[in-house]
């Protein structure tokens, strides 16, 4: 517990930027992840002179308010235990990563919280600490602690999560990347398609797919594009979990095509990503997804934006 003669409160109030990110990287499974320029959250937090959590409503989006249940109040209650002092939080958030859109939603919201409040407390937590309070929001969002979206979220660029417990992090060299994304108007809720997965793999599958993670890794230690395309393939996850992506074979297909290095699902989807080594193949790519969708009838959103390298961060306080 952290001793509340070391906790400076002031200021009482600030904003944070919460970004979007992208998990998996197509063959890492949970461990790794990358953030991303656009979209993001604004949230504010408050201190309260009490020690409980107010979640304000969220307009837009049917979020629950009963801070147990919120993936950004839950990991406030997780820190307020370590806290010894009379103090809490009230939490607003601006929603612009829409919920089920596969781009960390859940973490946006978790990770923003535990960095706004961590601020407001004269950052008495590590990075690593923070990751380890914003998993318990993503426990509430999907069943599960995994950190593939909360890593890159609070520490920016790429992230490997080498292990869970005890929590290792390691940060990834992050060559120049344009990433374009495409958000097909379904919702894919993490935790269903978590149960569709195999339980088991073939050997030979798993070793291709050790294979991709650590030339993928490689490929952005070295800025080797070619390496990087040919290490973005999954064998284990995405067979299963496009078939629940409407037209993502071919927003694939015609994507690499169109020259893009490659990608896959983002997240537990139902958004795609496609990494790209120019601006203007990213807008390409974009406009083969459009393309794309708008002939099968699907709503979608679109994304062309680059990697953030600094993850949540404070706006303004006061």
């Amino acid at each position: 517990m952290t001793n509340s003669s070391h906790i400076d409160v002031q200021p009482r109030s600030c904003t944070v930027h919460a970004p979007a990110t992208v998990a998996n990287l197509v063959c890492g499974f949970d461990v790794l992840g990358m953030c991303l320029e656009a979209p993001y959250d604004l949230m504010s937090i408050k201190l309260l002179d009490e020690r409980k959590v107010i979640m304000n409503k969220v307009e837009g989006f049917d979020l629950p308010t009963d801070p147990a249940q919120n993936t950004a109040g839950a990991p406030l209650l997780a820190m307020l235990e370590e806290v010894n002092q009379p103090i809490g939080f009230e939490v607003s958030i601006q929603k612009h990563i829409k919920p089920g859109s596969g781009i960390g939603s859940s973490a946006a919201s978790a990770a923003g919280a535990v960095v706004a409040a961590n601020h407001l407390l004269g950052n008495i937590f590590s990075k690593e600490d923070m990751v380890r309070f914003a998993m318990i929001g993503e426990k509430v969002a999907s069943g599960v602690k995994h950190a593939d979206n909360i890593a890159p979220c609070i520490y920016g660029g790429i992230t490997l999560i080498r292990s869970i417990f005890p929590l290792d992090i390691v940060e990834i060299h992050v060559p120049e990347l344009h990433i374009t994304v495409v958000h097909p108007q379904i919702e894919v809720r993490t935790a269903d398609a978590r149960q569709i997965l195999r339980k088991e793999v073939l050997l030979k599958d798993a070793i291709r797919q050790w294979g991709n993670i650590g030339g993928l890794v490689a490929g952005f230690m070295k800025n080797d594009y070619g390496l990087i395309g040919r290490s973005l393939e999954d064998v284990i996850i995405e067979p299963v979990r496009s078939m629940l992506i409407p037209g993502f074979d071919e927003v694939k297909q015609k994507c690499k095509q169109a020259g893009a290095l490659g990608g896959g699902i983002s997240g537990s989807g139902p958004s795609i990503f496609m990494l790209s080594k120019d601006e203007g193949t990213a807008k390409e790519i974009e406009r083969v997804m459009k393309d794309i969708y708008n002939r099968i009838g699907l709503a979608q959103h679109t994304y062309v934006t680059t990697v953030n390298l600094t993850g949540v961060h404070v706006l303004d306080s006061q």
